[in-house]
Order: structure tokens, then sequence, then C-alpha cells
């Protein structure tokens, strides 16, 4: 008779012993800065739910000697466990090979899509090395420093200077996630982004606070759950009143409240990382860079 689970049992049995046995090495290895291997490899890691990584990233792998002495730690490393695996970023095809020997196995991230381009631009690739991180486009990078500053001036309301130049103001009751997101939208996309803390002083009415009144076409709401709120606050200040469940179901309720009269977009950030609150808040804002 057929049941829901339609896996075999070795299917089933591989999967247990993917979950509870020793994680499997996986390294991120760029010639430059190692930030591309590690979002594109880590991307590829999530499609397999059932392993357990032991993650390593290795930048700035530049010269075959730097490749040589980091094949010798990943073989010392990876006795008596699978071969691990390596997702690089790397243009050199001596230094390519030294992974390659290496008895690891090898997701080379470039060398299909560089090729690819070629044709389409008919021009050969660059062998300059650390060129994914580079400053690029001047214009586009001090407008990323640009947004910093201001991220950094108007974190936590601290001030309420130039708000109308705000692409958008992120509002939550405090330790809800605001200043991850304000960062990572300036310091990605060289967006001006202010975020103002929701306090018991701003709920006895039914508007939004008097700083962020003018600019609510801006708002942008977060929320999240009381109870991982409370966590989340009980480890800045265990045993408060400011951590207490009650405390955190009352702010958050009326947060939620306020933000549906005055028809501020929002999101529950609990099960969000920082990329995905990032990527509603800019097509909920229809936010364009």
């Amino acid at each position: 008779m057929e049941t829901s689970n339609s896996r075999t049992a070795p299917e089933q049995g591989r999967e247990a012993r993917h979950t509870t046995g020793a994680a499997r090495l996986a390294y991120f290895v760029s010639d430059s800065t190692g930030i591309t291997a590690e979002t594109l490899g880590s991307a590829l890691l999530a499609n397999f739910p059932g392993w357990t990584f032991e993650r390593h990233t290795i930048p700035f792998i530049d010269t075959t000697r730097a490749a040589r002495e980091l094949v010798g730690d990943m073989r010392a490393a990876s006795r008596s466990r699978h071969a691990p695996i390596v997702f690089a970023t790397v243009k050199s095809s001596e230094i390519l090979r030294e992974l390659e020997v290496s008895g690891a196995f090898v997701v080379d991230l470039l060398r299909g899509h560089l090729r690819e381009l070629e044709v389409a631009l008919g021009t050969t690739a660059s062998e300059q090395l650390g060129q994914y991180h580079g400053v690029g486009d001047i214009e586009r990078y001090f407008a990323r420093m640009r947004a910093v500053e201001y991220a950094i001036e108007h974190d936590d309301g601290q001030s309420v200077r130039s708000l109308d130049s705000a692409d958008v103001i992120i509002i939550a009751p405090s330790r809800c996630g605001k200043t991850p997101a304000t960062m990572y939208l300036a310091l990605q996309y060289g967006l001006l982004v202010a975020n103002y803390p929701l306090t018991d002083d701003d709920f006895p009415g039914d508007g939004l606070p008097q700083v962020v009144a003018s600019h609510a076409a801006r708002c942008f709401g977060l929320t999240t759950t009381p109870l991982r709120l409370s966590q989340v606050r009980h480890e800045r200040r265990p045993n408060s009143t400011y951590s207490s469940l009650a405390q955190c179901t009352l702010e958050l309720r009326r947060s939620e409240d306020l933000y549906r009269r005055n028809r501020v977009p929002f999101l529950n950030s609990s099960t969000k990382s920082v990329e995905e609150m990032s990527a509603v808040i800019m097509q909920s804002m229809r936010l364009r860079t």
C-alpha cells in the first residue's frame, strides 16, 4: 500500500545520516574578498537541508603557494571525513588546478559564465585578480558610502535632520530588526534609510509620531512575534519589564494597529533574513537603485 512518503528506505537512511552525522566541510575560496563565493555557495547549499556543513571562507588565495597551503589545511581537516566541497571564485587556471588535485569536489562559480560572456561580448575576460568587489562605478561607490553615513546618523531616531531626503523610514518597536535592515539597504543599494523606534510615548494618539508624520508615504513598519521579541530583549535586559512577554505583546499589538490605521506597509521580521526583509521593503516602497 502506498503512503504519503514516496522516498525509499535507503533514501530515508541517507537523509538521516546526513542530518545526524559529521558536518560536511564546505570552503568558499576566492582570490578576492570571498563574499561572492560565500553568497553563491551558501545559496546552493541551502537546497540540501538534510546536510549540515562546517563552513570556512578563505579570501585572497591569489598565488599557487597560497593554494597549496590551503590544500594542506583541507586535507588535514578532512581526514576520515567526506571530501570537502570547495566553491571557488578564482580566475587563475593554475590556482584552480591546485584546488582540483586536492581531492576536494570543486565548484567553479565563474568559469562557465565567463566563457558565455566572452562569446556574448566578443572579447576576452580580464585576468586581473580581485575585481568582483572593486570600486567599479565610482559614483555608485560614493553613493553607498554617503548612504551608510546617513544611516548611522539617523539610526534609532538619533537625528531628524534631512528626513525629507530619506528613501524610506523604517519604524518599529525596539529590537525588531530596524538597524540591520537599514544598514543593509544603505551598503548594498546606496539607499538613504532612517529608522525610528516606537515607544510608549508614541501611542496615545491614532496618528504616526510627530517626527515622521509628515513623511508617512515613506514609512515602512516592522513587527515580529511577542515570544521572539521577548527572547531578543531578554539578552539585552534580562528580567525587566522591557523584555517581559506582556510588554512585548502590548507594543507589537499597538504598533500593528498604528500601521493599519495609517496605511503603513509592514512585515513580520521573525522568520526573515535581512536580505529578504530588504527585498520586501524595496518592492513594497517601489525603490529602484
